[in-house]
Order: structure tokens, then C-alpha cells, then sequence
């Protein structure tokens, strides 16, 4: 039965499906006999959090333990948080309807830098204090993880633990370690914290200070606790056949952005792309045994009725059990009306294979990652694309019937120039050149090429951490660039431009590789009316800039500031398992146009064989 409040408010909102709950594949307990009581927090709408992967993952991990109870929360809507305010209706759960206030623990995933903003939304609805050191024993513990938390220093004083690395073990230590405090009694939340600290890859920030030079760079971050380490290893699951995903999923009510069944085939990447954090921090690649997939896939179809099954992946192309796997899906769930979707694929003869067998080629169009115009570009990230691969895939591809291409870049890399710029739309219409050398009878209609750029951001423990970024009209003239050359193409009417926002990209790169002088930044834009800043039509670039001002942070300081080499990072306490000198020495070859193989090619030392698994090994 709902709290007439909140019966009052969903008779209010929009899509009042967002707030109910009831889901099938929802997990109910008995609160009384539970231990643990956890809310996991999703911060941002519940379409967004229904698509995210680890959600489920952890979701069911915890709920298969019988005294303790996982329950889900996410960000509410504008229409639903102003009732909530109205009606002084705190934010509470989906299943239990209780308030976050009720839980021992609450955890927030940190998948985007702008989603910030509505963390403090909702410990603000959930009347929770922002500030860990204004919380004692009768508040939850405010937890974190995601590829955020890498560097969570501009968010560090909100909360209490956060997990550094993948979460499998973690989450469930930290439950153990609140419900022994639980049955103990009288343990102090700092006598609980220290011995949450002892979980391997967590991250106590109240037990670590930072100082700083008098121009502002971090100086030193030392641990304030006997017993705390220096520096904290990640976290990392060695044998991912250990942990056996999850295969009943909460099935929406309201159609999720990703409504589908996901299987993560690997973890990491072996392609050692400059610019990519998440190639980096979730090094080495680990597989998953295909025969344990195919049963997953089945089981996860049948308990959830969806009729979409993903293979997830930073690089699906580099499972080296594909074909099996894929020949299997296509074989089983033939004539049942279930669609595949293979995201992250190489555009090579058996990708497009399997496309063909899997999409309607009429309708879908093939993407490719070129991410830079030129080769001499393409060879300073390492991205490990020519133009004569580029142009193969492409041809294979219109030669089996597609005419759609999307193609995706960057503007502002490292020892970008004009040429380079140029190069993009240049690309393009040698692809549409391509298309056109076929005979017109055989052609599939029109060629249409749509080229997205985005703008680059330095990310922490990846080569590029050291490089500068720009201002925002200057990004933008880059974006022009392309788009006037675009118009000299021979092509042209076959290709389409889109760009990125330019003041989102700047913002981004101070809170990636801000330190915690950023939170009070981000509680001024908050307090202000800041709020779901990753949605464009929200997004207030000037009132960013005036909480800047008004806190005494200059941004041009965390972007506009190229690195020296030996100068502390925020996050330099943080050991992911690939080192500073690896990153170093990658950040030298990309100023020198030198090529890295791919780890399944040749070890290049990047110090992952320490977690010995994975890829690291097999290559020994």
C-alpha cells in the first residue's frame, strides 16, 4: 500500500512507472530479518539506471545472500523531485518504499563527471548530510564505486568509503563488515571504517590529507590512520568465470534506454588506445569460458523475455571465442524473434557476416571509431587503424548491401593541427568515394555518412593525463574547420556533421582530473539549481563559471595547464595496476608518432602482469 504522499505525488507526474516499482525480477525480503540493508543509487533517471549493467550485477550478487536485502533508487525526475520537495516525501526505494535514511549503507555508481551534481540531489531528497564528516553512526554509510571513483577527489568529502576497482568482492566485504559491526554493538562508525579500510581497493577519504603548494598543485597525499596503506590497489576480479552474472534482471516498467538482455564476454582491452580510460584502469583482459555464456544466454532470455541480447564489451572483436559464440546465438534463437546486437566490433569479413545475419541492412547503419582524421594522428593516440583498413571494411560492407556509415572522431588531441582537422571530412568522402565505384545497379539507394565529433578530455591514469585542453571557442573552431571542409568535399551531399558541446567538454575535464578543492564548486552549482548537468537542455555553463568565481577555483588551472612529468596527481595514491612510468613512456612515444603493439602482440610492460591473469599470462 503507498504512503498517501506518495500516491499523492505519482497522481502528479509524467511517467509515475519510473516510481513504483514492482517489477518482475524485483527481489522482496522481510526487513525485519534482514542484517544489511543496502541502497544501491543510480544518479540519474530510472530509464538511464535500468540500461546500466553492473546495477544488475551487484543487485543480484547481494540479494543472493539471505540476510541481506539490495534495494534500488534513482534519480527522480523534475516534475516528481518538485512534489517530492512539496509534500516533504523523502526519497526512498523502489521495492520497500522506505527512505534512504532507513539503510546501513547507500551506494551511488559514478559512471559520468556531470552526474555529480544529482548525488547531492538525492542525499538532499533523502534530507542526508552532504558532508562525511557531518554524518556519525545513525546516518548510512555513503559509498562509491564506478570508473569515476579513479579519481573521486572532486566529490571525496561526500563520502564515506569508496571502492577503487570492480566491485564483485568488494560490495559484499563492506556488507559483512556492517553487519559484524551490527551484531557487535556499540562500534563506532570509525572503528568500522578502519576496518572497511582493510578490504583490498578501498578507499577511506577521511583517513587520507592532502596538502598543496602555494600555486595549488598537490603536494603530497598521505594516509592520517595507523594501519592505513599509502597506496591502494585496485580491486580486480582474477577468474570471471567465478562470479556468475546475472541472469533474472529486473524487467522495466518503463522503457529503459537499453531495454535488453547484456552479457559481458571480457573485461579490459588489449588495444592500449592513448586516450582511453577505461582500456587503461580495467587492464589485464580477462575472457569469459563460451560455454558458460551460451548457458547464461539461454537462461537470461527465458527468465527475462527480452528480445535483445547484447555482448558487452570495450572490444567484443577481441574475445577470441566470437565466432563460436555468436554462430551458437544465431543458430539457437533463430525463428524466435530475438535480435543480437554486437557493439565494439572490428569491420572486418566476419563481422559484417554476422551482421548481415543478425540486422536488416536496409534499416542499420555501421559505425567505425577512426577517431582521428589523419594517420600521423591516428598513430600519436595508437589507435591501430590505417586508411587502407578503413577503407576495406568499408567497401566489404557496401558491397554486402549497407549504405549507412557513422563514423566517430575527436577534435583537440594532443599535437593536433589544421591538417589533421581536415583530414576528417576528407576520410569521409573517400569513403563515399568507395560506395560510388561500385555499379550503380548494384548499389543499396543514396551513401549516407555521418561524422560525430566529440571533444577530447584527459583522463586520469591514461598517457594523455598530462596534456592541456582548450576553451571552448577554440574547440569550436576546430568544429568549423571541419565543417567548411566538409563542404568542399566532392561528396559533401552525402555527409552529415554533428559536434559536441564545447563547454560540456571543458567542465568534464576539470571534474575528471579535479582535486577536492572542485567539491565546493559542485555544492555552490547544486545549492544554485544544478541539476541532471549531463542533459543538454539543463545544462548551465555561466552558472558553473560563477561558482568557480564565487569559490576562489580557477578552471584554467585543472585544463588549460599542461603537466610536468613529475608533478603528484590527485590520484596518484591509486595503484590500477598500470604504472606511471608505463604511462610516461606511452605519453613520449605519442609525441614521437610511435606505434604500441597490442598487448596479444607483444608485453609492453605496462605493469597489469603483477594481478597474474588474463591476457598477461597467456602471452607468456
Amino acid at each position: 500500500m503507498f504512503d498517501p504522499k506518495l500516491k499523492e505525488a505519482l497522481g502528479r507526474v509524467q511517467k509515475p512507472g519510473r516510481y513504483t516499482g514492482g517489477e518482475p525480477g524485483s527481489v522482496y525480503k522481510d526487513k525485519e530479518k534482514v542484517d544489511v540493508r543496502f541502497a544501491f543509487c543510480f544518479p540519474d533517471t530510472y530509464e538511464v539506471g535500468m540500461s546500466f549493467l553492473g546495477e544488475k550485477i551487484l543487485y543480484e550478487l547481494l540479494n543472493g545472500h539471505e540476510n541481506w536485502w539490495c534495494e534500488r533508487a534513482f534519480m527522480p525526475w523534475l516534475d516528481m523531485k518538485a512534489e517530492m520537495e512539496r509534500l516533504d516525501l523523502p526519497l526512498y526505494t523502489m521495492e520497500s518504499k522506505d527512505p534512504l535514511t532507513d539503510f546501513d549503507a547507500v551506494g551511488f555508481t559514478l559512471q559520468y563527471e556531470l552526474s555529480y551534481t544529482n548525488i547531492l540531489a538525492m542525499l538532499d531528497l533523502a534530507h542526508i548530510p552532504f558532508y562525511a564528516k557531518d554524518r556519525d553512526e545513525h546516518w548510512p554509510l555513503i559509498v562509491a564505486g564506478g570508473p569515476c571513483a579513479c579519481n573521486s577527489e572532486p566529490i571525496a568529502d561526500f563520502f564515506d568509503v569508496i571502492q577503487l576497482g570492480e566491485g564483485e568482492n568488494q560490495l559484499p566485504s563492506i556488507c559483512a563488515e556492517i553487519e559484524r559491526a551490527k551484531k557487535e554493538g556499540g562500534v563506532s562508525k570509525k572503528e568500522l571504517l578502519r576496518r572497511i579500510a582493510k578490504i583490498p581497493g578501498v578507499y577511506i577519504p577521511a583517513f587520507y590529507d592532502v596538502t598543496y603548494f602555494e600555486d595549488g598543485r598537490v603536494k603530497a597525499i598521505t594516509p592520517n590512520e595507523p594501519g592505513i596503506p599509502a597506496v591502494i590497489t585496485k580491486a580486480i576480479i582474477k577468474d570471471l568465470n567465478e562470479f556468475t552474472p546475472p541472469t533474472n534482471f529486473v524487467v522495466p516498467m518503463v522503457g529503459a534506454i537499453q531495454d535488453r538482455a547484456s552479457i559481458e564476454v571480457l573485461r579490459g582491452c588489449v588495444r592500449g588506445c592513448r586516450f582511453c580510460q577505461a582500456g587503461m584502469v580495467y587492464r589485464p583482459t580477462r575472457e569469459k569460458d563460451v560455454e558458460r555464456l551460451k548457458k547464461l544466454a539461454y537462461q537470461m532470455l527465458k527468465s527475462t523475455g527480452h528480445e535483445e541480447i547484447s555482448l558487452s564489451s570495450l572490444s567484443s572483436s577481441d574475445y577470441s571465442q566470437l565466432q563460436e559464440l555468436v554462430t551458437f546465438l544465431i543458430e539457437e534463437f533463430k525463428g524466435k524473434g530475438v535480435n543480437i546486437s554486437l557493439p565494439s566490433l572490428r569491420i572486418d569479413a566476419f563481422s559484417l557476416d554476422v551482421m548481415g545475419k543478425v540486422q536488416d541492412i536496409k534499416k542499420s547503419s555501421l559505425t567505425f571509431a577512426p577517431e582521428a582524421g589523419s594517420q600521423r594522428l591516428r598513430d600519436v593516440i595508437n589507435k591501430g587503424l590505417t586508411k587502407e583498413v578503413i577503407l576495406e571494411g568499408a567497401g566489404m560492407a557496401f558491397e554486402g548491401g549497407w549504405n549507412k556509415v557513422k563514423l566517430y572522431f575527436m577534435l583537440g588531441l594532443p599535437t593536433e593541427t589544421e591538417e589533421d582537422m581536415k583530414a576528417i571530412p576528407e576520410l569521409a568522402n573517400d569513403i563515399a568515394v568507395r560506395y560510388y565505384e561500385i555499379p550503380k545497379d548494384q548499389r543499396n539507394g543514396k551513401c549516407q555518412i555521418t561524422i560525430s565529433t566529440s571533444f577530447f578530455v584527459p583522463k586520469p591514469f591514461t598517457p594523455f593525463q598530462w596534456a592541456s585542453m582548450h576553451d571552448p571557442e577554440d574547440y569550436i573552431a576546430r568544429a568549423k574547420v571541419v565543417n567548411d571542409t566538409v563542404k568542399e568535399q566532392l561528396n559533401r551531399k552525402s555527409i552529415k556533421y554533428n559536434w559536441h558541446e564545447a563547454d560540456v567538454t571543458v567542465l568534464e575535464g576539470v571534474l575528471a582530473r579535479g582535486d577536492r578543492k572542485v567539491g565546493n564548486v559542485i555544492r555552490t552549482v547544486y545549492e544554485r539549481g544544478g541539476i541532471f548537468d549531463a542533459w543538454s537542455e539543463y545544462f548551465d555553463y555561466q552558472r558553473w563559471l560563477d561558482a568557480f568565481a564565487e569559490c576562489g577555483v580557477d578552471m584554467d588551472f585543472y585544463t588549460k595547464r599542461e603537466r610536468s612529468l613529475d608533478e603528484v596527481f590527485p590520484w596518484d595514491f591509486i595503484d590500477t595496476g598500470v604504472t606511471k612510468e608505463f604511462l610516461k613512456r606511452e605519453w613520449q612515444n605519442a609525441m614521437e608518432e610511435n606505434v604500441t603493439p597490442n598487448c596479444r602482440m607483444r608485453c609492453s610492460g605496462c605493469g597489469a602482469a603483477q594481478f597474474k591473469t588474463g591476457v598477461c599470462m597467456a602471452e607468456r
